[in-house]
């Protein structure tokens, strides 16, 4: 490969909550290992990879300058979006009006729901549910509403369209939260799926906010298909969150971007997350996005894709074989297992806590489930290089199952 994914990097004391955060957030955080094991971070969800080189040459160019003042995005920045969406996802008619800068997707969402709700509204999403959506809903004064994602005979996670259909009326629903990629099972949407979960909404007007911060990050033979793609409607009630944070692992820097077609909606939203006067772009963050949507980025992200597609080839099939009890739809975007315990904790007389105790004390830093809306479930991150993921899953073959 051209770019380095096998290098195992000392991320101590370089500001990093996946190692140095280990034990300092009862509940939220692993525990720290016991003494004689190193840490490998398979939580929260970064990745344990050198980013690609244009990155950290765009800002190094712009910190060489030493001034750092008021500033407004360059044409550049939003050709680089446009080409992006265009190249990646196939995306056409995209305008710098209709691109908006957010601090965070988390933020983006809560300005489209303030836009869209009233305080006290019931809010759909799909569980197991990514634990941002469920802790913001819950802060600002909304509800969720959760629809169960089903396993089929495939073992593949599907929505309910029944389920939400009668949870919509029954709830009288305005908005709903999509997250595609599905964070934390994995799920690709399909073309057909997106259709019919769109119709859906338009049949009881409801406004949709498409978080597809993982869209980039599909394993290979699968394609992510953008919301907002699938019908002149679901591009006019779709408000669609994007960022490079999750692609190229910028999280530290914050910077991400709505995509709005709708006039209406766009406006509304873009007023509502000026009212704080805190959501403005800063500088470097917006040439890292430039230095990561360059060429050097597209060939970087289809090798990362490669080895998240052996590295999670590897994982399921190592789970299967040898872990009885545990059960694991393997993923067809994101780095994420979603792996329910429930029948290993049973047979074994162990609860979920036991188990994620004993995979702590080793170094294997995998994360509560609870949170997410899995009871007796455990999310593992596989951002690492591979040798990495070997020996997490040899020291949890010798000293946990």
């Amino acid at each position: 490969m051209k770019y380095d994914f096998t290098s195992i990097m000392d991320r101590r004391g370089k500001d990093s909550i996946a190692v140095d955060g280990l034990g300092q957030n009862p509940g939220f955080a692993p525990e720290a290992p016991k003494d004689g094991f190193s840490i490998i971070p398979m939580w929260v969800a970064d990745m344990n990879f050198p980013t690609v080189p244009t990155i950290p040459e765009a800002l190094a160019k712009r910190a060489a300058h030493p001034a750092y003042g008021y500033f407004s995005p360059t044409e550049e920045y939003f050709d680089s979006i446009i080409r992006w969406q265009e190249k990646r996802n196939g995306v056409s008619g995209l305008k710098a009006e209709h691109i908006g800068y957010e601090n965070g997707v988390l933020g983006g969402v809560l300005s489209a729901l303030n836009v869209l709700c009233s305080k006290g509204d019931q809010v759909l999403v799909h569980s197991p549910t990514y634990v941002g959506f469920s802790m913001s809903l819950e802060n600002n004064g909304y509800h969720a509403v959760h629809s169960p994602l089903r396993l089929d005979e495939e073992n593949i996670w599907r929505m309910d369209f029944a389920d939400m259909e009668e949870k919509i009326i029954k709830n009288r629903i305005h908005a709903a939260i999509l997250c595609s990629p599905h964070n934390p099972c994995g799920r690709v949407w399909e073309r057909r799926e997106l259709e019919r979960f769109m119709e859906l909404c338009r049949k009881y007007d409801v406004y949709v906010i498409s978080d597809e911060i993982w869209s980039d990050l599909t394993l290979e033979g699968y394609e992510h298909i953008p919301t907002q793609m699938v019908s002149e409607d679901a591009r006019q009630r779709t408000a669609a969150f994007y960022s490079p944070s999750k692609t190229f692992n910028l999280a530290g820097l914050v910077g991400s971007y709505h995509i709005i077609y709708n006039t209406w909606l766009r406006d509304r939203i873009e007023k509502e997350s000026s009212l704080s006067h805190y959501n403005e772009m800063n500088v470097m963050s917006m040439h890292a996005l430039i230095g990561a949507y360059k060429p050097e980025g597209y060939e970087w992200v289809d090798e990362l894709r490669q080895m998240l597609t052996r590295n999670v080839e590897y994982a399921c099939e190592h789970i299967r074989n040898h872990y009885e009890g545990i059960q694991v739809s393997r993923p067809q975007g994101t780095y994420m297992l979603f792996l329910d315990c429930s029948g290993w904790c049973s047979g074994h007389g162990k609860t979920i806590q036991d188990l994620l105790k004993s995979g702590w004390d080793v170094g294997v830093a995998w994360q509560d489930g609870a949170m997410f809306g899995g009871p007796c479930h455990i999310r593992m991150n596989l951002a690492l290089p591979f040798s990495l993921v070997q020996e997490a899953f040899a020291r949890l073959d010798q000293y946990v199952f």
